[in-house]
């Protein structure tokens, strides 16, 4: 463990293979430590956005994701209990070549990333990483319990309670949502739309989306203990109760039953780290920031962050200390900016389906209806570019005033070029 790397990523989840493949991409030697033997089967990080389909297109990896029976969802939609929709986000109208959002299991992703990965790229698993190497205040490598690995950069993508981010004394304060998500692998389900669909029901959310192979992904929105103790006969109980107050699930109805057993119960959290770096040192990830599922950013910020991170450092030219730092600030600045508004934007939309406030479901109203900030908001959450709602568009959202503009799309204008070559990520 001894040898010098250009690169040390601590994890690999997509953000830590999105991170080594951006980085490898550009001719350095990177090493991934991962602590788990093999990657976990979790119901995460499935579905992609068209901004992150940009990015892995130019990597390889759309490709043989596709090549692996990926599902392309042409929508993503907000429906009442009874399904009738009551705000589409049509991806046909984003101006991109890949105008939908791409739907495949969590290790089938990793495993399309890990494909992927340059030749100077190494991954070792079953390495824990115990603290970071520090000259002075800037760190320099890792400390392993078999080894220090010194390197240029360090990349912390070990998640929401990372180890490395926490041993430098950076914080990423959590705000806990009030309810988990309970997700079950539905199998052999009829036909379902391909679309990602977030139900409104008395009781909370219910997402559904296809997955290759006739099975389904089901959210069920559940108190911290709602499921815990139960017995066969009080699943049962309760998986009669979900679907009745959501009769648009009941084409699911049999695979539920038969799956309510095998479930995750998902803690829900947003967070955004003070800042991502420290000097030697980026957050990628989970590790700095988090946002409620049910928009489907998380995995897709995490691979906007990798891009970005490689576009400052591709611009610096080389790995001096200096020059890292500098680059490393740029990042910062860069993606915290967008990630912020980004969080906002998914804070705001677990709102609208989530809880029974009447902002929350006016705003869903809102815009629903109004075709120009339904627009807007789908340019942010698909990954292309974020846009900004102004004070006057919030309260056309939930209706204290009207917007003659609602009918209007928004000019789309081509990006200009980016000084900071971070391309299709940010768009």
């Amino acid at each position: 463990m001894s040898a010098r790397h250009d690169v040390v990523v601590c994890g690999a989840g997509v953000a830590g293979l999105a991170a080594a493949c951006a980085l490898g991409r550009l001719g350095h030697r990177v090493l991934v430590l991962e602590k788990r033997p093999a990657p976990q089967p979790v119901a995460k990080g499935e579905v992609l956005q068209p901004g992150s389909l940009a990015v892995l297109r130019e990597w390889g990896v759309a490709d043989r994701l596709e090549r692996a029976g990926a599902l392309r969802l042409t929508k993503l939609v907000a429906r009442a209990a009874d399904g009738r929709p009551r705000m589409v986000l049509d991806y046909g109208r984003l101006p991109t070549e890949q105008p939908w959002l791409l739907a495949h299991d969590y290790p089938a992703i990793l495993a399309a990333l890990a494909d992927a990965l340059p030749p100077g790229v190494e991954v070792r698993r079953g390495v824990v990483v115990r603290e970071p190497l520090r000259t002075g205040d800037r760190v320099t490598g890792v400390r392993c319990d078999d080894g220090d690995v010194p390197a240029s950069l360090v990349v912390a993508a070990d998640g929401i309670s990372s180890r490395v981010r926490r041993a430098v004394g950076l914080t990423a304060p959590r705000q806990d949502y009030p309810h988990r998500l309970a997700a079950f692998e539905l199998d052999g389900v009829a036909e379902v739309e391909p679309d990602f669909s977030a139900y409104v029901t008395e009781n909370g959310l219910r997402l559904r989306y296809p997955l290759p192979g006739g099975r389904a992904r089901l959210y069920v929105q559940v108190g911290p203990d709602e499921l815990r103790g139960l017995d066969a006969t009080g699943l049962r109980r309760w998986t009669d109760r979900v679907l009745d107050g959501c009769p648009a699930l009941a084409p699911l109805a049999e695979a539920f039953r038969a799956g309510a057993g095998d479930r995750q119960v998902l803690p829900v959290s947003r967070s955004l780290a003070a800042t991502l770096t420290a000097p030697g040192l980026a957050l990628v990830g989970e590790s700095g920031h988090s946002v409620h599922p049910m928009a489907a950013q998380g995995m897709n910020s995490a691979i906007a962050d990798a891009h970005q991170l490689a576009a400052v450092l591709r611009q610096g030219g080389s790995l001096a200390a200096d020059v890292v730092d500098h680059a490393l600030r740029r990042y910062d600045a860069a993606r915290r900016q967008d990630l912020r508004h980004i969080g906002r934007t998914s804070h705001n939309a677990a709102r609208m389906i989530t809880s029974r406030s009447w902002v929350g479901r006016r705003a869903l109203a809102g815009t629903g209806g109004n075709d120009r900030i339904r627009h807007e908001v789908m340019h942010t959450m698909s990954g292309l570019g974020v846009r900004r709602l102004s004070p006057l568009d919030r309260l056309h959202q939930v209706g204290v005033l009207p917007d003659p503009r609602s009918g209007r799309l928004p000019a789309w204008v081509p990006a200009a070029p980016d000084p900071a070559g971070s391309g299709a990520a940010n768009r």
